[in-house]
């Protein structure tokens, strides 16, 4: 007789909830619109100081089912690991989203790791049918650079 082994297995929940009406939701429409959002929920006291990644998961219809802080870094950079950023799209059955990050340095040009981490969420995205809508770099001055609004996306 052989040995039988019980195997346990561990459930896993998928929870998104949401405290705002479908009708109060904020839509974004331009770059701009995104900007703002991001700004209004970025700590003023920390963006000139600390590398920060966030991604605004978005409806069908554009509008706004939440912002998810992706990760935390240092002076110079931030780890921004794909997985994360799909992880809370699909937890909020998101369409599409916006990626964004701060440079504390206040340069807003793309870095060619910005470029490189862009492209791969974008590909990551297409496989999945969530489109990413743009790549925001923003510093505290009210500047940002697009990736959509210069056509590099």
């Amino acid at each position: 007789m052989k040995n039988q082994q019980q195997i346990t297995i561990s459930e896993v929940k998928l929870i998104y909830r949401t405290r705002i009406k479908a009708s109060e939701r904020l839509k974004v429409k331009c770059s701009r619109d995104a900007y703002d959002i991001f700004i209004e929920n970025w700590d003023p006291d920390s963006i000139e100081h600390t590398e920060e990644f966030k991604i605004l998961l978005m409806n069908r219809s554009n509008s706004v089912l939440g912002i998810f802080p992706v990760s935390k870094g240092g002076l110079s950079g931030t780890v921004t690991d794909v997985r994360l950023i799909y992880q809370a799209a699909i937890k909020a059955n998101a369409s599409g989203i916006i990626v964004c990050h701060n440079h504390p340095s206040g340069n807003l040009n793309p870095s060619e790791s910005d470029s490189k981490i862009t492209q791969k969420i974008k590909e990551a995205g297409n496989l999945m049918d969530i489109q990413l809508l743009d790549h925001i770099i923003l510093t505290m001055d009210g500047e940002y650079f697009s990736f959509a609004d210069q056509v590099i996306l």
